[in-house]
């Protein structure tokens, strides 16, 4: 049976103006050209040196785009993405206090969501579900610590949880495998570094998905090989988590985090 859950811990944003594309466009990681009713894209936003600040799910509904973002960051968001206004029309602003946000997996999209409700694939794996974004309370069957467990074990980074503001690199956070990047589009803020990461091969430590055994380590901790510390641990939950460690690796593992033995997991899916 499909379950749903409402992520409480995610807000939205809505863009108006018949400049939202454009704006977006010439800011963030991915198409926004892509976008439709009924497909969503994976995105980020970086500074001008193409570190991490923010990521996001970018909807449409044929008239607004939707920003399916962590909720405790809409407001440094919405003031980040104001500062290129300029002239453009576009405005931004946190949706309504009804409009929520919902995860559904582990089976077909639900058949009863709103009219007025925004769904589409999870664009960052194949497994990931359906987002759903709705002004009208859906009826869950799961919470969301299930839908955590589930990203988690999809190898899936939680941007404020997983990664540095201000320092990590999209390809160290893997955002490349996550459709979170898009290599023909044109130009946008940080585009050079990301490229040039790209092509050159300097990826010198990957957020990569791993097995726990034994108790979870708080995030931060660090990992050892042989006594020496080669890593982070972050997020994780029920014998999941991810780490920041090197590329390559320095050994299969596993490794040693507090009391616990750490296995990578290389394929996740």
């Amino acid at each position: 049976m499909t379950k749903l859950a409402e992520l409480s811990d995610r807000g939205v944003i809505a863009l108006e103006g018949a400049d939202r594309v454009a704006f977006l466009q010439g800011l963030v990681s991915n198409d926004v050209a892509e976008v439709k009713p009924g497909r969503a894209v994976f995105a980020a936003l970086l500074t001008p040196q193409g570190r991490f600040l923010a990521d996001f799910l970018i909807f449409s509904d044929g008239e607004r785009l939707w920003l399916d973002g962590a909720r405790a960051g809409i407001a440094d968001l919405i003031r980040r993405l104001g500062r290129y206004r300029l002239r453009m029309a576009v405005t931004l602003a946190e949706a309504g206090p009804a409009w929520r946000v919902y995860a559904a997996w582990d089976g077909p999209p639900p058949r009863d969501v709103p009219q007025d409700a925004l769904a589409a694939p999870d664009p960052r794996h194949a497994r990931a579900g359906t987002r759903i974004l709705s002004p009208t309370p859906l009826t869950a069957n799961a919470d969301a610590e299930a839908f955590d467990r589930h990203r988690l074990c999809l190898g899936l980074p939680d941007g404020r949880r997983d990664l540095e503001a201000e320092k990590t690199l999209l390809l160290e956070a893997r955002y490349d495998e996550l459709n979170a990047i898009s290599w023909t589009k044109g130009c946008y803020m940080g585009q050079e570094l990301t490229a040039r990461t790209r092509y050159r091969g300097l990826v010198k430590r990957r957020l990569i998905p791993v097995a726990v055994e034994g108790p979870l380590p708080p995030p931060g901790t660090a990992i050892l090989a042989d006594g020496a510390e080669i890593g982070t641990l972050r997020s994780g939950r029920d014998g999941f988590a991810l780490a920041l460690l090197p590329n390559p690796l320095p050994a299969a593992g596993p490794f040693t985090c507090a009391e616990s033995r750490l296995t990578p997991r290389a394929d996740p899916a």
